[in-house]
């Protein structure tokens, strides 16, 4: 019993330990040589902002002020910030399948029915900083936690906020 316990114990302790976002950077880039940032241009076909851009964007903005990086113009910015939901389907199967079964010995006949199932449309968090002189993205961060349809406005607004957060742990990146 004690040692299933201490089985538990660790696995739980390692999936805690587990990062919930993927960063990558041009490891020849001085991150130290930016202090300035806008956001690019809209490339997209909206005129518009969603309730989640609004989100990222203010999430974006308060973490790069905490990395003392400095909201300019576009002629005076040193990176260009962009970001993406990347959306995806997913089938998510809820519920328990049900299976009937007979026979003896080595032969037998068995029917099933798996359990039900829906797509569920979810969309994975993508930011990046491009250095705007070269117009090459130096850092990405990929978040591997979803927005999904059924979330509340403020699940949404506070998994925003901690997946941003723990994106810009990560930058400027240890170079050692």
């Amino acid at each position: 019993m004690a040692r299933l316990l201490m089985v538990a114990l660790v696995t739980l302790a390692m999936t805690g330990c587990a990062s919930n976002v993927v960063t990558d950077y041009n490891t020849a880039v001085v991150f130290g040589d930016y202090s300035s940032w806008v956001f690019a241009p809209n490339t997209g076909d909206s005129s518009f902002m969603t309730l989640d851009g609004n989100r990222v964007q203010s999430a974006v903005e308060r973490e790069l002020n905490r990395k003392a990086l400095r909201k300019v113009t576009e002629p005076e910015a040193d990176l260009l910030v962009t970001w993406k939901i990347v959306e995806e389907d997913r089938v998510e199967r809820s519920g328990v399948g049900l299976g009937l079964g007979f026979g003896t010995g080595n032969f037998g006949w068995g029917l099933s029915a798996p359990p039900p199932a829906r797509e569920v449309k979810e969309g994975k968090l993508v930011v990046e900083l491009v250095d705007k002189s070269s117009k090459e993205v130096i850092w990405r961060a990929a978040s591997r936690r979803y927005l999904n349809e059924n979330q509340s406005p403020e699940t949404r607004g506070k998994l925003i906020d901690e997946v941003v957060a723990e994106m810009f742990t990560k930058y400027p990146p240890d170079l050692d």
